[in-house]
């Protein structure tokens, strides 16, 4: 009898490796759930990402910057969470921010996102006399320093007409009067301050518990607590439970001139100003 080779049958083979497919399947269902929810924990307790949708906070943050603001550092309420669910009145962990942080907020009547300076903390009596901030009937340090140079498109303008410069290879600026300021607590900034402007001459406002006074840098370019609230408009005195987070560095910028050609992506990407705190 002459030997035959035996052959495993086919069948059997495939049905093994049917299981193992299935296995694989729910691993990766698996591997979804669990990412779905470290982003969820993440944005809920952590971070939070946001861009910079006007001109309100120049020269310390332009249109088209991207950041990501903690959310630890005041606490949590139904503003800072996502689809603002109810926490009920006030805030998880409270803690109140300091003069001169940068913070996302929810506008106290339409409730979309804003971003300012704390200037005003509750106690504080704040005024702004010919231009210059008074914290509880003192003059900030101010000082002026080089111009604030803003690069425009030829289709674009600046704040006001004459700002217009051009510069020495022909293309157009805005030159922004820039100030240093130094806050009573130390923390220094730059403001843009236009001249004489609507704003600059403000009745004194005492700030009451559990509420804060908001200002932009760009200080007459900004409608902020110097203005009664309004959908859209000023804020007026913000209550701290509608703070979101503290802005804390961006992780990307760009001028807006991307276009449909790859190569714009990278020329109209400011590298300088990703990754940098505020």
């Amino acid at each position: 009898m002459t030997d035959q080779p035996i052959r495993e049958p086919a069948e059997p083979a495939a049905a093994a490796s049917a299981p193992e497919k299935k296995e694989d399947w729910r691993s990766f269902s698996a591997f979804l759930v669990k990412l779905v929810l470290i982003v969820l924990i993440f944005r809920t307790l952590v971070f939070t990402s946001f861009n910079i949708p006007s001109e309100s906070m120049m020269p310390r943050l332009l249109v088209g910057d991207y950041l990501f603001a903690a959310k630890w550092p005041y606490g949590y309420s139904r503003f800072s969470l996502p689809f603002n669910a109810d926490l009920g009145e006030g805030r998880l962990l409270a803690s109140q921010p300091e003069r001169g942080d940068v913070v996302i907020f929810k506008h106290p009547l339409d409730h979309t996102d804003y971003i300012k300076r704390v200037i005003g903390l509750p106690g504080d009596t704040i005024r702004v006399v010919g231009g210059v901030l008074h914290i509880n009937g003192v003059a900030v340090e101010r000082r002026r320093v080089a111009d604030y140079v803003l690069p425009i498109a030829p289709d674009e303008s600046c704040a006001r007409a004459r700002f217009v410069q051009r510069e020495a290879d022909g293309s157009f600026a805005c030159h922004y009067p820039q100030f240093l300021e130094v806050l009573p607590n130390e923390v220094r900034l730059n403001t843009i301050d236009f001249g004489p402007e609507v704003a600059d001459d403000t009745a004194p406002v005492v700030v009451p518990a559990g509420k804060l006074f908001l200002m932009g840098d760009n200080r007459d370019n900004s409608l902020d607590s110097r203005f009664p609230a309004e959908p859209q408009r000023g804020i007026g005195l913000v209550p701290q439970e509608n703070l979101v987070g503290r802005a804390s560095f961006m992780y990307f910028s760009t001028d807006g001139s991307a276009g449909w050609n790859p190569v714009s992506w990278f020329t109209a990407t400011r590298w300088s100003r990703m990754f940098r705190s505020i």
